[in-house]
């Protein structure tokens, strides 16, 4: 039985800055505050779903968590700890950024149980987080990802792609010094261009072009490799296919299956790097099982982007074989 969490979104709450592509309200859906009840009703749902969350976690995302007002922090954090204390659920998640993290706060964090800490990075180049007003440092990314992993909690980080200012390179490198800093899961959120922020005024002004699909696609391809040939898992790319996102999303490279049209990337590239140096003809590619319909990709998009290449493909599963794996 996959294991359950209880996410509640906070957006903007103790959140001293609005970065040039922030709306959460749009990302979340979610405008109000969230109260200690909130938190109680959603974890004993949760339960009674009779879903497995004893290794599951309750996770506070949206705003910037430690940046609360303490009091406020503190109802949140007490409002789960019976369920925390009586086994139902396995710890809390959190979400902040990296300049509202220290020794005093981890020591709260810590005492309520706090197992895993997110940290909004977005980029580790000092100028792309200068232009879009993220108000901290690559330096403090690194300070911060040091005390979580010192106080013994899992440390995940949120990059983006795509951003003002940045580059493929700039963002491979990012990912690069994410590892480096020790980070333990990874999310991976291309820009997407909302209504009411002041990357919207920059894009009508057309002083910003966002990526294309293909292009993200190309690029968090290869970010998914590098954290994923790290050993760090990738819990989430792209964000979710919420109403209130999509009907404030002006543009940017969104889709709501983006995770799967990177995984095919990945299948494309390794085909291609199976034929290299093959004339045009047809063949037979041997995948793992369970990944035929990933290798073939959303819509058999990579069986037809080959078959276009003069490459006509027979897809064949191997239990032996591992993800990404391709013989033949």
């Amino acid at each position: 039985m996959k294991h359950v969490n209880v996410s509640l979104f906070v957006p903007f709450l103790g959140c001293p800055h609005r970065c040039s592509f922030c709306d959460q309200n749009a990302i979340t859906g979610q405008e109000t505050t969230v109260t200690p009840a909130d938190v109680q009703r959603a974890a004993q749902t949760a339960i009674a779903s009779g879903a497995d969350t004893a290794h599951g976690q309750i996770a506070f995302f949206g705003g910037s968590f430690t940046m609360l007002q303490k009091e406020t922090m503190c109802s949140l954090l007490r409002a789960a700890q019976p369920f925390i204390e009586n086994g139902s659920f396995s710890g809390i998640r959190i979400s902040t950024r990296p300049d509202a993290i220290d020794p005093d706060i981890l020591s709260l964090l810590k005492h309520y149980h706090v197992t895993s800490i997110e940290l909004g990075c977005q980029s580790t180049d000092d100028r792309v987080l200068a232009i879009n007003e993220r108000g901290h440092t690559k330096a403090d990314i690194a300070s911060a990802c040091q005390l979580i992993r010192d106080f013994g909690i899992e440390l995940g980080v949120q990059m983006m792609t795509g951003l003002p200012g940045d580059t493929d390179s700039g963002a491979i490198q990012t990912a690069n010094d994410l590892i480096a800093f020790g980070a333990q899961t990874a999310r991976i959120y291309p820009t997407l261009v909302l209504r009411g922020t002041r990357l919207a005024q920059w894009w009508q002004n057309g002083d910003y072009q966002p990526q294309t699909l293909d292009e993200a696609v190309e690029l968090c391809a290869k970010l998914l490799r590098l954290f994923e040939t790290a050993n760090v898992p990738v819990i989430r790319l792209g964000l979710h296919a919420q109403s209130d996102l999509q009907q404030n999303l002006l543009a940017g490279p969104f889709h709501p299956a983006f995770r799967e049209l990177c995984e095919g990337k990945r299948y494309l590239d390794a085909m291609h790097a199976a034929l290299k140096g093959r004339k045009p003809g047809v063949y037979t590619l041997f995948v793992g099982s369970r990944f035929l319909s990933k290798a073939a990709g959303q819509h058999r998009r990579n069986l037809k982007t080959l078959e276009q290449e003069g490459y006509l493909i027979h897809l064949r599963g191997d239990d032996t074989l591992a993800r990404y794996e391709i013989q033949g």
